[in-house]
């Protein structure tokens, strides 16, 4: 098995960045939405709009793209394990990407909270929200290239 991901190394390492950019995308958008959506009359046309947008952003995009990220992040870690376990740098990386998964939980229940149009955080609310994966992917980004120890 080790062998087969490590003749894909390349490939498994582009499928990541991929899925990662999805993911990234869903993760900035959805929360921009929630501003948008906090200030529409509930019930009105453009609230029910919004609520089909963000459960097909969550549904269809993200969830897939955080699920592809996480599959080709792992395949990545066991094709050199035995590097990977021992580099603080990853274990950094690791711990802010499963709180950016929680991130991702945390606008899937506001999702749900829209639909059901019991939404009572205001828009300020959402804009700080939305800076949340901001800095988690840019932590991230810094411990996987320059790998601070």
């Amino acid at each position: 098995m080790t062998e087969f991901l490590t003749a894909y190394y390349e490939w498994l390492r582009a499928a990541h960045m991929i899925s990662v950019i999805a993911w990234m995308a869903g993760l900035l958008y959805l929360p921009r939405l929630f501003v948008y959506h906090a200030e529409a009359t509930k019930g009105s046309e453009l609230s029910e709009t919004f609520k089909i947008m963000e459960r097909r952003l969550y549904k269809y995009i993200m969830n897939p793209a955080m699920i592809a990220s996480w599959i080709f992040g792992a395949a990545i870690l066991l094709s050199n394990w035995e590097y990977y376990k021992g580099e603080g740098w990853m274990h950094g990386k690791l711990t802010l990407v499963i709180l950016l998964t929680g991130a991702h939980h945390v606008l899937g229940k506001y999702v749900k909270v829209f639909a059901k149009d019991e939404n009572t955080k205001s828009t300020k609310f959402f804009r700080i929200l939305n800076e949340v994966p901001t800095v988690l992917m840019i932590l991230i980004v810094i411990f996987a290239v320059i790998e601070p120890f």
